[in-house]
């Protein structure tokens, strides 16, 4: 009978029931001591902090429940994620979209709470992909399906739309959004296609949603582009954008004036096999997610590689990946890698943070750790 009722659910809705009571998986344990990067004998940047699968690993277990599993040896389950594609980052409330599932997965690790955003009119999500968040938390999604940025508060109320109405076609097939640090402009990725010269980048006010300019066209050459990926926003209000097809990072200004390109095609550290989000910390380095390599690139703001993250594997583990897709850099210089592949986040924090410090701890442990 349990099979008749799987076998007559679609794809989508399969992925949601596996989500919706997803077992706790297990990460590998290590030994000898916290994985670092760069590896010895380099000094460590960062240290791998943890990684989360669902919301049991935000949401505080109950004594009772414990007593129970320890009774039966049933294991602890959580709503999972079934392909989750970019993640942003407020204070400790991680948002993440999926695009199988259709709404915004947000784990709040300070206050160990787990809520959805985007399940209901108004604002009612149809396919998100690229997400972020202004200093404020409100939160802007880049919705393939709607064919629109969709804006909510903090919280998940919705607030407004940019594009996805009858009469005015903004997109073509947008993929990410990026708000600048400043919060008076967001940047809209257009990837176009193999039929479009709609290879660009969409500017928008981003209080009124006025189209303000647009910036790249398809092509190879300086400033424009073969299927960009995404926009990050580093020091000095340079514009980072991930030219995907081209393999390779070209720097802007502000508005939109070509400056400089680096990388190219290659299977060596510093050059891109399918570079795909990129994102920046407070001095300025960008950190570009490459998923054929599996893992994270970083560089200086001039484009000098430093260091990278993260090995390509079939086996998930801490800092294993098969198909990553979204990065980002929190307040605290913490960085998070989506992994569509094993569904999961893995978070790294700078090895300077203490374990205990900055926004991404449960408030009971940050008291405990004042005492």
């Amino acid at each position: 009978m349990r099979r008749r009722l799987f076998l007559g659910l679609t794809p989508v809705l399969l992925a949601q029931v596996i989500a919706a009571c997803a077992p706790v998986p297990k990460v590998p344990r290590r030994d000898g001591g916290p994985l670092v990067f760069p590896k010895p004998p380099d000094v460590p940047r960062f240290v791998y902090e943890r990684t989360i699968y669902s919301s049991a690993d935000v949401v505080p277990d109950e004594q009772a429940l414990q007593f129970r599993r320890m009774l039966t040896g049933e294991a602890r389950t959580g709503e999972g994620l079934a392909k989750p594609y970019a993640v942003a980052v407020h204070q400790g409330r991680i948002y993440l979209s999926d695009s199988v599932e259709r709404f915004i997965k947000v784990f709040d690790v300070a206050q160990g709470r787990h809520l959805k955003i985007g399940t209901e009119d108004p604002g009612q999500l149809m396919k998100p992909l690229g997400i972020d968040v202004d200093r404020a938390g409100n939160l802007y999604v880049a919705d393939a399906g709607a064919k629109a940025v969709l804006v909510y508060n903090r919280d998940g109320k919705f607030l407004r739309r940019i594009g996805g109405g009858r009469k005015e076609k903004w997109f073509d097939r947008l993929t990410s959004v990026t708000v600048d640090p400043k919060g008076d402009r967001i940047y809209v990725v257009d990837i176009g296609g193999v039929a479009s010269d709609a290879h660009r980048v969409r500017v928008f006010d981003a209080q009124d949603g006025k189209h303000l300019f647009d910036f790249g066209k398809r092509g190879s050459g300086p400033g424009e582009f073969n299927l960009p990926r995404d926009v990050a926003v580093g020091r000095d209000d340079l514009l980072y954008v991930v030219d995907g097809g081209n393999f390779r990072i070209q720097v802007f200004d502000r508005n939109g004036k070509y400056l400089q390109a680096f990388g190219r095609i290659g299977r060596q550290l510093g050059q891109f096999a399918r570079p795909k989000e990129a994102a920046t910390d407070k001095e300025g380095n960008l950190y570009v997610v490459d998923t054929a390599f599996g893992n994270i690139q970083i560089f200086s703001p001039d484009g000098a590689l430093l260091m990278f993250i993260g090995d390509r594997s079939e086996q998930d583990g801490p800092a294993k990946y098969m198909l990553p897709s979204g990065v980002y850099v929190d307040e605290d210089g913490r960085v998070y890698m989506v992994d569509q592949w094993f569904r999961k986040v893995d978070i790294y924090r700078p090895a300077a943070l203490k374990p205990h410090e900055g926004y991404l701890v449960h408030a009971s442990r940050k008291a405990s750790a004042v005492r």
